[in-house]
């Protein structure tokens, strides 16, 4: 009898954080159907006939495929460069025995604590003092290095799961160094590699202020700067931006619920076996 209140309890407060989530997505859904008149009526009430011209207007607006396009690039060649980077680096310094691997280890973990909008400033500066800022590979080379120190930690805790007398039974057969990585190590990080690319496209698909202080060519929006088109000095097109943040979402959810299982397979399996 007690458990089933707990369970029932349990429920019911699952239900409640639903709504609690849901119901902004509930808003933006029914308001990006409805005309500028109809939402300053009722912004709870349904459409009472569904327009797509908030989903036009928005298109041209955003200029869609150019800024997915640019989105996707920044997105694609972030993640290949933290994954690439962030498993040699976390490999390296869990199979080393070196006291510097040590340190190494605790500064890249170190530096996940501090904020971004401490180093904006700074980081803004020697963009422009290399001459990156306002490209999408200066873009994309900061993202990398803001991204791998926590890639290191989460491929530093499945590294050591893996048997290193894989690693010596290699080496015997005349692998070297580069070869043992890629062809025997970097396949068996498959789950936590899957988990680090999606956690990475989430953040980088949907960030607004490096792409800001970055991007200043509007040839090179993303999907999210483009969006800030939409607001005005003294006015915003809000049912334009909705069904606009609706575009913008949807590539994501998508990918999202394709590839959701991997997070939580990557994860335990890492904690695991460690």
């Amino acid at each position: 009898m007690k458990k089933n209140v707990v369970n029932s309890v349990q429920v019911f407060m699952l239900l409640i954080m639903s709504v609690f989530f849901l119901f902004p997505i509930y808003i933006a859904v029914i308001n990006a159907f409805k005309t500028d008149g109809e939402m300053a009526r009722s912004i709870l009430s349904l459409p009472q006939v569904l327009s797509f011209h908030n989903f036009i207007t928005a298109f041209r607006k955003l200029d869609f495929l150019r800024t997915t396009f640019n989105t996707f690039i920044i997105a694609s060649l972030s993640v290949i460069g933290i994954v690439i980077t962030s498993s040699m680096a976390a490999y390296k310094i869990t199979t080393s025995k070196l006291p510097a691997a040590r340190f190494f280890y605790l500064l890249f973990v170190a530096s996940m604590l501090i904020p971004f909008h401490s180093i904006m400033i700074s980081l803004t500066r020697t963009a422009i003092n290399l001459g990156v800022k306002g490209s999408l590979l200066g873009t994309v080379t900061i993202y990398i290095g803001l991204g791998v120190n926590m890639a290191i930690f989460l491929y530093s805790g499945f590294v050591k799961t893996i048997p290193m007398e894989l690693e010596e039974a290699a080496v015997i057969d005349g692998c070297g160094p580069f070869r043992v990585y890629w062809h025997i190590i970097f396949p068996l990080l498959k789950p936590i590699t899957a988990t680090i690319a999606i956690l990475d496209v989430l953040w980088i698909w949907n960030d607004f202020l490096l792409p800001l202080l970055m991007i200043t060519n509007s040839k090179n929006y993303t999907l999210i700067l483009s969006a800030n088109k939409f607001f005005g000095k003294y006015e915003a097109d809000w049912t334009s931006v909705l069904a606009g943040l609706l575009m913008t979402s949807l590539p994501l959810v998508i990918f999202y619920l394709i590839f959701q299982k991997h997070i939580v397979k990557g994860i335990t399996a890492g904690s695991v076996k460690g």
